[in-house]
């Protein structure tokens, strides 16, 4: 190719939405649609998100430990080329197992969708104004929280969100995974966002 059509085609390439060559670099999700809660539902929501304590693992037996503790190396080898500082990568993992469990989801599920949602990062914003890894949408913090968006760029306030909300959207659908998950990203009925998470949690699939 002569090297005028080559610089063309570069810069072609580097005005696509997101930058082609160095991947996405917007939040795609983060579409949540508010909707009138029950007064039951919003008070059960608000109880779930209530604990802020730090996760603190518990296991009955040694075996359950060491099936943690192999899984967490595993995703931590996993999530390295995105987050590569070792205290934030296994505090986040940490995090978000705790908190999978705690809303009785998949974790590897829950990492697919950050995955599709930010690219695991922590202080991503859509284009709607949905924020963190999860891209929860601010309105959640005033139906359900203090009303402190700003909290959502916490770790462990965004992932407890993320999990309480798609729990809720799950227990919505009848546990419609596909169904719930459009929910979440606002295009309930359309394949394209649940494909896409389902693709992604094939990466963080864990075989004890």
């Amino acid at each position: 190719m002569p090297a005028a059509g080559r610089r063309a085609l570069l810069r072609t390439l580097l005005a696509l939405p997101g930058g082609a060559l160095l991947g996405p670099r917007v939040a795609r999700a983060g579409g949540q649609l508010e909707e009138p809660l029950a007064d039951a539902v919003r008070t059960a929501l608000s109880a779930a998100i209530a604990n802020d304590a730090p996760p603190v693992p518990v296991f009955d037996t040694t075996e359950a430990r060491l099936a943690y503790l192999r899984w967490l190396s595993h995703a931590s080898d996993r999530l390295y080329p995105r987050m590569k500082d070792f205290d934030t990568r296994i505090g986040f993992l940490q995090t978000l197992w705790y908190e999978t469990r705690r809303a009785g989801l998949d974790t590897s599920l829950v990492l697919g969708l950050v995955q599709v949602e930010s690219a695991f990062r922590k202080y991503a914003v859509s284009g709607v104004g949905a924020r963190g890894y999860m891209q929860v949408m601010p309105f959640w913090s005033r139906v359900i929280g203090d009303g402190d968006p700003g909290k959502l760029f916490h770790m462990q306030t965004n992932l407890r969100f993320g999990c309480v909300i798609l729990r809720h959207y799950l227990d919505r659908e009848q546990g419609n995974l596909y169904l719930a998950l459009g929910r979440y990203n606002g295009s309930r009925g359309q394949a394209p966002y649940p494909n896409a998470v389902f693709g992604a949690q094939k990466h963080w699939h864990f075989d004890r």
